[in-house]
């Protein structure tokens, strides 16, 4: 297994290499692909980009130990498409593709750069924080090691792999490999479902009966409240969860940059609408398989190796077949080398995004002129930094709880972007004090009530579950933060000496056609 691991692991990577020598040394060929990415093409990749590490291992292990609240979780993700589905076009139109562009749309200079920039990297950190850790607990198991000392090492030779590819690879390159990821994830998720239910003689209601009587608390396994991290903080702790992480995750960084690369702004939608369909399905099968690990593993059988679950899929994979046959050793690869596609992936997309931002967004807006061969260079020095930070913390982080990251990075996409970008798109008076006010506003709102939250202290899945500095009630601090945040740009537009710095007329019509007002074009490149 671990050989065979091994040569799928060394044909991707050779694979990989392969489409980055390929890519343009442009800019622009290198952060959007040109633009020249078709509908379908584009829209697998922003399926694969939904294809996390965290969803994948993290969702499904929520779903396995703690039923409804983990499932309810799961269709955040396709309300979030959603979400997406509203802004893309506009997003498409603007001719914008990095936050530091779109922050730009409405006010000029680089204060709204730099702000773009640090939001991005608040953003970015945690989540390779969050998704490198969980790549080496998932490797070290599979490697059949699961100790601190080996996930460690996974995490950093994960971490190393990953840096490579953000290195030398451009989005196209990384397209190729989302596309490649989602049936393969599809097709595995699929067959270990099959091979749950045949355990059950085909008979999906006595799955279900199994996944409750082997759960941590069957009288509240299909009810809300058995989400740890919330069980005790109430039903508006829960909204603002929800809430929370779909407006965030529909304005990553990342996200943005994969609308950017569409042709047209029709074309964004039409990708998005196909992700939509995709992601429907990657739910429906994540929602079974963490069904079936409860029914087939059962509570127990997890929280004896990952107390947070992040392994159930390959516990579910191991023991969906018998000791010793040659399909179970193939399931299990699969499912390895699924994890593997999808940690490159994903992670390679974060750290591309935050390195682009820094490239575009401040290297090249510089007073001096830069050459484009200059930029490129930046961006790739970049990359390094970005994988460095990110597999260092990840690997001194390792037997610390980190669940406060992903509420922390989620909270300030929903607080600093979603408010920033609804202004920007709609409203005349909005400009640069509104904008600096709301992102700046957002972002130490969310570090400050995150410090001070139950996640970090006073818990028993807290950061310091024995000090007790909690004042904050709530898991995410987007439950304050996110209307704060608006309040902040609104209060900071009207205040201003002026009115907005750039006629909203002439971006309303840009971002409702696609083209600069005195233009016939329906759709100008950046």
């Amino acid at each position: 297994m671990i050989i065979a691991f091994l040569v799928f692991l060394g044909v991707s990577l050779l694979w990989l290499f392969t489409l980055a020598t390929a890519e343009e040394e442009s800019p622009e060929a290198l952060y959007v692909a040109d633009r020249s990415l078709s509908p379908v093409f584009n829209g697998f990749a922003m399926a694969g980009e939904q294809i996390s590490v965290v969803t994948l291992l993290a969702i499904s292990g929520g779903i396995a130990l703690f039923g409804y609240d983990g499932f309810t979780y799961a269709l955040d993700i396709l309300i979030m498409l959603g979400v997406l589905l509203l802004l893309a076009q506009k997003i498409r139109n603007s001719g914008r593709y990095t936050l530091g562009d779109l922050f730009s749309l409405r006010a000029s200079g680089s204060g709204p750069r730099i702000a773009a920039t640090a939001v991005t990297l608040a953003i970015t950190i945690p989540l390779l924080i969050i998704q490198l850790r969980a790549a080496g607990i998932s490797t070290a198991l599979l490697i059949g090691t699961p100790n601190y000392g080996a996930q460690a090492v996974c995490t950093v030779l994960m971490g190393c792999l990953v840096a490579c590819f953000a290195t030398v690879a451009g989005l196209r390159g990384n397209s190729f490999m989302h596309v490649a990821k989602v049936p393969i994830a599809l097709a595995t998720l699929a067959v270990i479902t099959l091979l749950a239910v045949r355990k059950f003689e085909w008979d999906p209601g006595s799955l279900l009966s199994a996944a409750v009587g082997k759960s941590m608390a069957p009288d509240d396994y299909l009810r809300p409240g058995l989400w740890p991290y919330t069980a005790s903080l109430g039903s508006l702790n829960t909204f603002g969860n929800h809430v929370v992480y779909i407006l965030g995750t529909a304005v990553m960084p990342h996200q943005i940059l994969r609308v950017g690369a569409s042709r047209t702004g029709r074309t964004a939608r039409r990708s998005t609408s196909i992700a939509t369909g995709l992601v429907g399905l990657f739910v429906i099968l994540l929602i079974t398989t963490g069904f079936a690990t409860a029914a087939v593993v059962g509570a127990n059988g997890i929280g004896a190796v990952d107390a947070t679950g992040q392994s159930s899929l390959i516990l579910l994979a191991s023991d969906v077949l018998g000791d010793g046959s040659t399909g179970r050793v193939v399931l299990i690869t699969l499912v390895a080398c699924v994890v593997f596609l999808t940690l490159l992936t994903t992670v390679t997309s974060v750290a591309f995004t935050a390195a682009v931002s820094f490239a575009h967004d401040v290297f090249a807006r510089g007073k001096r002129r830069r050459s484009d061969t200059g930029e490129v260079r930046t961006l790739r020095v970049a990359a390094v930094i970005v994988c460095a930070v990110g597999v260092s913390l990840a690997a001194a982080v390792l037997r610390y709880p980190t669940e406060f990251l992903v509420s922390f990075s989620i909270s300030v996409a929903a607080s600093c972007v979603f408010p920033v970008l609804i202004y920007s798109f709609f409203w005349q008076r909005f400009n640069r004090r509104g904008l600096l006010w709301s992102a700046y506003g957002g972002l130490l709102l969310c570090t400050v009530l995150t410090v001070f939250s139950p996640i970090v202290s006073g818990t028993g899945y807290a950061l310091w579950p024995e000090a007790s500095f909690n004042w904050y009630p709530f898991q995410t601090p987007g439950l304050i933060s996110v209307p704060t945040a608006f309040v902040l740009g609104w209060l900071g537009s009207i205040t201003s000496p002026g009115d907005s710095e750039l006629d909203f007329r002439h971006v309303q019509y840009r971002i409702l056609t696609g083209s600069a007002v005195g233009t016939k074009a329906t759709d100008t490149q950046r």
